[in-house]
């Protein structure tokens, strides 16, 4: 891989230009590096104490008792000062999905996806647990995951 710099003063801000000779696997993978460099992380409270939470290591943010809260890999759970909306424009869009209107998943840590469930959708999400997706927001979720059915003709 061949890596050139071009320094223009007149620039407000570092873009990346990335030249391939076709779509491939290795592309996608470093295009989907760069992306995540850029994604701010997280500010997580644990008492006194803030963490700064990479967003590849969230599973999930919720409301609880008017709180916000994340959980990260690990299961560790950090509270959050920001609202479910504010991070929902933070995180990333392809990556991050909201369920419910008081919880966001992260679709990278669902390990399972259970339709059975008449109404609603359960996603495992590893060692977290579970997540509900309300009704409101199946139809989103199912074409998010690409799960529509296709009618015979």
């Amino acid at each position: 891989m061949q890596v050139e710099v071009k320094l223009d003063p007149e620039r407000k801000e570092i873009g990346i230009v990335v030249l391939a000779p076709a779509p491939s696997p290795e592309l996608d993978e470093l295009v989907r590096r760069l992306e995540a460099e850029h994604l701010s992380p997280l500010h997580g409270w644990q008492e006194d104490t803030m963490t700064p939470l990479p967003q590849s290591q969230v599973v999930r943010c919720y409301t609880q008792d008017k709180r916000v809260y994340a959980t990260a890999e690990g299961g560790a759970v950090y509270q959050l000062r920001e609202r479910l909306y504010e991070l929902e424009e933070q995180l990333d869009r392809r990556k991050f999905v909201r369920i419910s209107n008081g919880e966001i998943i992260n679709l990278d840590k669902v390990t399972a996806v259970d339709l059975s469930l008449t109404g609603t959708i359960r996603m495992t999400l590893g060692e977290a647990g579970y997540a509900y997706v309300s009704r409101r927001y199946v139809k989103k979720i199912k074409e998010v995951l690409q799960l529509e059915r296709r009618r015979p003709r």
